[in-house]
């Protein structure tokens, strides 16, 4: 299923196959994303959905004996025509499904950590980068008194998980990939990142994997169903949770496993 008409492509996979080592964990992967939307990733334990997500921006292949192929296009982006990978991570952020501020750094360096290890040093372009995203993950007024004082991993965990989508906005990316980010977290902490995914669809490209199928509901456009490694149906997401064309995306929503 190709987005409408009209509707600006963010993320092209052309027969994307991933294995570790002998294992296929995905088999001929083919959507068009689309830009400024968020789509979701739904599929039982084991079908491939977290793989999927890390072949987008090159994670997958930091295990051993990891291997890809097929074609990621990113906007102008290769992602696999020899373009480095930290070139790659840059345009593409991550959120995790566990929160990973980096314990030993204040809540202002974990925002700046993605500028500095690309050489940027302009203090007052820092604080301004900082600030805005920051401001961007809902935590600013939060935490605004305790940038320096304080490390990421003094917050709660709703708080880390925003400080970790401020971290990834800061290098100013083109896709937010966000693997599960409201697993770990209590309802009231999940619905500030959902309503984070409202604001941030409005600038950047987002694919959300999720287990929770009334969160793909609420946020994305769009929704694909995985299973056993292969994509059985991309559509809209309410053509999706109320007359999907697969049986076997009806089973897996009415929940007859999974």
């Amino acid at each position: 299923m190709t987005p409408e008409p009209g509707t600006e492509i963010g993320i092209q996979v052309e027969n994307l196959n991933a294995w570790f080592g002998k294992t296929q964990a995905l088999q001929d992967i083919s959507m068009n994303v689309a830009a400024k939307h968020a789509t979701a990733i739904i599929g039982p334990s084991g079908c491939g959905k977290s793989t999927f997500v890390r072949c987008l921006n090159r994670m997958h292949e930091t295990v051993r004996d990891a291997r890809v192929m097929g074609r990621v296009r990113i906007g102008e982006l290769e992602v696999y025509n020899g373009t480095p990978a930290v070139y790659v991570r840059r345009h593409v952020g991550m959120v995790f499904q566990k929160a990973n501020p980096f314990p030993t750094m204040s809540i202002y360096d974990n925002v700046a950590a993605g500028l500095r290890l690309n050489g940027f040093s302009d203090r007052r372009k820092l604080d301004e980068i900082v600030e805005n995203s920051l401001k961007m993950s809902v935590l600013w007024d939060e935490i605004k008194g305790d940038l320096r004082k304080k490390s990421g991993a003094s917050l709660s965990g709703g708080q880390q998980q925003r400080l970790c989508i401020a971290r990834a906005l800061a290098v100013e990316p083109q896709v937010l990939l966000m693997d599960e980010p409201c697993s770990a977290l209590d309802p009231i902490s999940s619905g500030k990142i959902e309503d984070l995914i409202f604001q941030l669809k409005e600038h950047y490209t987002i694919v959300i994997v999720t287990h929770n199928m009334q969160q793909a509901a609420r946020v994305a456009e769009y929704t694909g169903f995985f299973l056993l490694g292969r994509l059985i149906e991309f559509d809209k997401t309410e053509k999706i949770f109320t007359t999907p064309s697969e049986k076997r995306t009806e089973d897996y929503i009415t929940g007859r496993f999974g």
